[in-house]
C-alpha cells in the first residue's frame, strides 16, 4: 500500500526545516525528505582526501555536502545535507532592508516588511542569534573584524556587528571560546561547545558552535512526531485524481558511497501527502516543477539571480588581518550603491589550514630561508659550536608569513538585476543569467572594495573568474517569483503555487528580485508566513 502523510517537504534548508516544524507543530503529519547526509558535530571531513570527496554526484559515488553548478554566465554552489545551506553558510542573519521590497521596475514586493518583521521575530527566538563579541578579550582582538571597522570610519560608512547564528556565550554568562554549551538534547545527540574562532564555519562547525538547522527546527521538529529521512532525493511529482499529491524519490544507501552507481536504475519510493512544500532550493525546485508542472506557466524559472554575490581580496596589508582567527564572518557595511542598487560587503575567512597553504605557495622565499636555516646547522656542527639554541633561527625560517596574514576575503552581495531564466534542456538544468544588465551594480562594489583595501594600505584583487566575466554565487535566488497573479508569479504571497491547491514553495526560488543581504533570514521568515497560512487555511480531503 502507498504510504500516506498530512504533508511531505522537499529539503531541509531554511524554508524547509520552517515549514516542517510548524506544520508539526500544529499536528500535522510530516515527512521531511532530504537527499543529503546528516553530519553530527565531529564528522566534518578535514583530511584532504576526504575534503576531495566531500562534492555531490551520486552516480560517481559522491555523496557530499557540496554541490557545484556551472551556467552561461555564473558558477553556483549549494548544499546537499540534513539542514540545507545552514552547514555550509557563513552565518550571518541580516532582515531584509525596507526599501529594497521593490522590483526593477520600482514596484512593490507582493509581501512587504512589516508584513514579515514578527515572522523575522518568530526565526530569531529558535535561532538564538548572537552579535559577535568584540568588547572583550580575545574577540577584541580580532585583526579583520578591528581593520573592517576602521575602514569603515576613515569612509564614514556604516558598519555594523550583525546578528550570526552561533553561540559564542551560554545565557547570562561570558563569551568563552570553547566551554560545553547548556542546551536540551539535539537529534544528534551530541554535545555542543562556544565558537572557537577556527575559521571553518563554511567547511562545517565540528564542535556544534553554529546554531545550524538540525540543532533547533529540525531537533524541534523531531520532537513533535516529524519524520526525517535522509539520503532520499525526489524524482517525480505529480497531483492526485480528487487532490494532494504523489512524490517519488529515490534512496542513496550508505554502501553504494564511495562507487559509482547508476543512479537512473535506483528503485523508485512512493509517498502521497495532501500538502505538498518544495524547499529544495532556488536550482533544485524550479527543477522539480519544470520536470513535473511543464505547463505551469511564464513565469517558471524566471527572475533568478545571484543576489549580487562577488567576491574579492585585500592582499598585501601593512597589518595583520589574520582571516583564520574568528568566524568566517563577524562585520559588514552597508551602501546604498549606484541607481538604487544597494549592498553589503562582509569581512570573510577561512580555515587555518588555507593559512598554512598560502605560505607553502611562496616557494621561492621559503628555499632562501631554509637554505639560511640549514646553513646555520651545519655550520656549527662543523666548528663544534657551543650555540645550541636555534629558536631565532626557527622564527626567520618561517618568516613574517606576510602572505596568509596580510590577506582578507571580501564578500560583496546585493541588488543585482533578476533577469535570469532557467529552463530544461535534454533534461539538464540551464540558466541565461550573465553580468551584462548587472554591470554597473558590480563595478560599483568592486571600487567600494578597492577603496576600504586603500584605506588598509592593502592591494585589492578581483576573484579569477571575474576577468572571464563570470562570477560565483552562494545565494541563488528566484525561478518560482511570488506574483500577485499567475503572470506575475509562480507562487502568492503566501507561497501557493497558482492553479495547485495545497503545493507550496518555500525557499530562496520564490524571491522576485534579489535579497541584498544573506538570504537566510528572509527564506525563513517567509517560510514562517507561509507555513502559518496553510495551518489556518487547511481544509481535509474529501
Amino acid at each position: 500500500m502507498t504510504e500516506h502523510v498530512d504533508a511531505v517537504v522537499v529539503g531541509s534548508g531554511f524554508g524547509g526545516s520552517v515549514s516542517a516544524y510548524r506544520l508539526a507543530e500544529a499536528g500535522k503529519r510530516v515527512c521531511l525528505l532530504e537527499r543529503g547526509k546528516a553530519y553530527p558535530p565531529g564528522s566534518f571531513p578535514r583530511i584532504p582526501h576526504e575534503l576531495a570527496r566531500n562534492l555531490w554526484d551520486p552516480s560517481e559515488g559522491l555523496h557530499g555536502m557540496f554541490d557545484v553548478w556551472t551556467f552561461k554566465g555564473i558558477e553556483a554552489l549549494v548544499s546537499s545535507a540534513l539542514g540545507g545551506g545552514s552547514i555550509i553558510y557563513a552565518n550571518v542573519l541580516i532582515r531584509k532592508d525596507p526599501d529594497w521590497f521593490v522590483e526593477p521596475d520600482g514596484r512593490p514586493w507582493p509581501v512587504t516588511r512589516a508584513e514579515l518583521d514578527r515572522h523575522y521575530d518568530n526565526v530569531e527566538r529558535i535561532l538564538a542569534p548572537q552579535t559577535y563579541p568584540l568588547e572583550v578579550e580575545p574577540y577584541s582582538k580580532t585583526p579583520k573584524t578591528l581593520a573592517l571597522r576602521r575602514a569603515a570610519e576613515g569612509l564614514g560608512l556604516d558598519w555594523a556587528l550583525p546578528h550570526l547564528a552561533v553561540t559564542f556565550a551560554n545565557p547570562g554568562q561570558q563569551p568563552v571560546p570553547g566551554v560545553p554549551i547548556e542546551e536540551g538534547d539535539n537529534l544528534h545527540h551530541r554535545r555542543r561547545y562556544t565558537c572557537r574562532l577556527c575559521g571553518e564555519c563554511d567547511v562545517g562547525c565540528n564542535f556544534g558552535s553554529k546554531n545550524t538547522l538540525d540543532f533547533n527546527y529540525l531537533t524541534l521538529f523531531e520532537r513533535h512526531g516529524g519524520e526525517i529521512r535522509t539520503r532520499s532525493e525526489v524524482r517525480r511529482l505529480a497531483p492526485r485524481p480528487g487532490g494532494g499529491f504523489t512524490i517519488e524519490y529515490v534512496t542513496h544507501e550508505p554502501e553504494s558511497e564511495g562507487r559509482k552507481t547508476n543512479t537512473s536504475a535506483l528503485p523508485l519510493r512512493t509517498i502521497t501527502a495532501d500538502r505538498l512544500v518544495l524547499a529544495a532550493g532556488s536550482l533544485g525546485s524550479p527543477y522539480l516543477l519544470l520536470k513535473s508542472f511543464p505547463g505551469l506557466g511564464k513565469a517558471l524559472g524566471s527572475r533568478w539571480c545571484g543576489n549580487g554575490d562577488l567576491l574579492g581580496f585585500l592582499t598585501r596589508a601593512p597589518t595583520p588581518l589574520d582571516p583564520d582567527f574568528g568566524p568566517v564572518i563577524t562585520s559588514r557595511i552597508r551602501y546604498e550603491g549606484d541607481a538604487g542598487r544597494g549592498f553589503y560587503i562582509e569581512d570573510g575567512g577561512y580555515p587555518t589550514f588555507v593559512s598554512w597553504m598560502l605560505e607553502a605557495s611562496q616557494v621561492s622565499g621559503n628555499v632562501s630561508r631554509a637554505v639560511r636555516f640549514l646553513y646555520r646547522l651545519i655550520r656549527n656542527k662543523l666548528t663544534a659550536s657551543p650555540v645550541s639554541n636555534v629558536s631565532a633561527e626557527l622564527a626567520q625560517l618561517l618568516g613574517e608569513c606576510k602572505t596568509s596574514s596580510g590577506t582578507l576575503p571580501l564578500l560583496g552581495m546585493g541588488r543585482d538585476v533578476p533577469d535570469g531564466n532557467l529552463s530544461l534542456r535534454d533534461g539538464y538544468l540551464q540558466c541565461d543569467w550573465t553580468i551584462k544588465t548587472s554591470r554597473r551594480y558590480y563595478e560599483s562594489v568592486k571600487r567600494s572594495m578597492q577603496d576600504l583595501g586603500d584605506v588598509l594600505g592593502a592591494r585589492f584583487e578581483s576573484q579569477p573568474l571575474w576577468y572571464f566575466r563570470r562570477v560565483v554565487t552562494v545565494h541563488p535566488v528566484g525561478g518560482c517569483p511570488l506574483g500577485r497573479n499567475a503572470d506575475e508569479g509562480v507562487v502568492d504571497p503566501y507561497g501557493q503555487v497558482f492553479g495547485y491547491p495545497g503545493l507550496s514553495v518555500a525557499d530562496g526560488s520564490v524571491m522576485p528580485g534579489p535579497v541584498g543581504p544573506n538570504p537566510s533570514l528572509t527564506i525563513a521568515a517567509l517560510a514562517d508566513r507561509f507555513a502559518e497560512w496553510t495551518i489556518e487555511n487547511w481544509r481535509p480531503r474529501t
